[in-house]
């Protein structure tokens, strides 16, 4: 579980995503990501401990019905897709890769994963970045059976990656006592593993046909309610939110040097530490008025997941967190409208009517 908000995408970002718009108009998006942009896949995993198939989790979403999102209603992701007229990406557990429902996109997200593969072991089951692209591997190659060499090539030449962990590998991995890493690194080191990680998975993402891709940096994840527990005045975390800063500066230096290394890359940096911290600390600037606590009353000490004998705020929609990790679909949403607020994006030709 993480904080690792998808928004506020820089100008450049913004044009790779237009850039991803197809010839036929069609804006094909793989996301890759943690427990924020998991729209089910977990739900498949049968003895996975990081799961959100049950109330009161989807309250707000379609016929009130959980789905495997973790919040009350939409994630950021679906409110993206939404605004750029496409349906939101799939689980690709829930697909079959004969049927060419991958053509239109998929979401390889999953609950508890990291960058690294050992974090959130606890969960038993989740699928790591790794495991992630593994994953978009069998999709290519279903691509290209389905499509054929040269249109497959162009289908994941032109589609939108995005790409946002690493929060995990902090709460569920580093800063865990019981576990090996927290003993066997530094905080510099385990940064310098994170980076080295990703620039291999990033690599790899290109050998497989990825060239515009948006990696999301960190949120300031020491405000998160499940940090906070943790201070001894309720206040946010400032370590930990130093971390979060020097990861995203490490991450968009690594983004500039792929660029420069790999032929045709159009690789970009979503840096929405500033933005959140600004939600988090101005909550009724934006509509809210409790940013310190979440909507439904968690027991931070065994998980921070909404259980369906918690107590909710009686008003969603003024709560930052749903629980203790995760926005409501109400935050969600206004992120999602800061995003599409932005010059680049009033510049920028609609995608819809690049579909007629």
């Amino acid at each position: 579980m993480a904080l690792q908000l998808t928004m506020t995408v820089a100008a450049v970002a913004l044009a790779v995503l237009y850039a991803a718009v197809s010839a036929r108009g069609e804006l094909v998006t793989f996301v890759f990501g943690d427990s924020l942009t998991d729209v089910g896949n977990n739900n498949f995993l049968p003895y996975s401990l990081a799961k959100s198939n049950y109330p009161w989790y989807g309250i707000d979403y379609i016929a009130g019905i959980p789905t495997g999102r973790f919040t009350n209603g939409r994630t950021i992701g679906d409110i993206i897709s939404s605004k750029l007229g496409i349906p939101s990406p799939p689980p690709y557990l829930s697909l079959s890769l004969d049927n060419g429902d991958m053509l239109h996109g998929v979401n390889f997200a999953s609950g508890g994963a990291g960058i690294l593969n050992e974090t959130g072991s606890y969960f038993i089951e989740k699928l790591s970045l790794d495991d992630q692209i593994s994953c978009f591997q069998k999709t290519a190659e279903a691509i290209r059976v389905k499509i054929g060499k040269v249109a497959s090539k162009k289908l994941l030449n032109e589609a939108l990656y995005f790409v946002g962990l690493g929060s995990n590998d902090f709460v569920n991995n580093f800063l865990q006592p019981f576990l090996l890493d927290s003993h066997m690194y530094t905080v510099d080191e385990f940064i310098g593993l994170l980076v080295n990680t990703v620039n291999g998975q990033l690599k790899r993402l290109y050998s497989l046909g990825a060239r515009k891709v948006v990696f999301d940096g960190l949120g300031p994840m020491g405000c998160i309610p499940s940090q906070r527990v943790h201070s001894p005045d309720g206040n946010c975390l400032e370590l930990l939110n130093e971390w979060a800063v020097q990861f995203n500066s490490r991450i968009q230096s690594l983004i500039a040097v792929l660029n420069s290394q790999l032929p045709g890359a159009r690789f970009s940096f979503s840096n929405s530490y500033d933005i959140v911290l600004d939600l988090i600390q101005n909550p009724q600037s934006y509509g809210f008025k409790v940013s310190t606590t979440s909507c439904c009353n968690v027991d931070t000490t065994v998980g921070g997941l909404c259980l369906p004998n918690s107590k909710l705020c009686s008003n969603r929609s003024e709560y930052v967190f749903w629980d203790a990790y995760h926005p409501t679909d109400a935050a969600n949403q206004v992120i999602a409208d800061r995003l599409f607020s932005t010059n680049s994006f009033a510049q920028s030709p609609s995608p819809l009517a690049l579909h007629h």
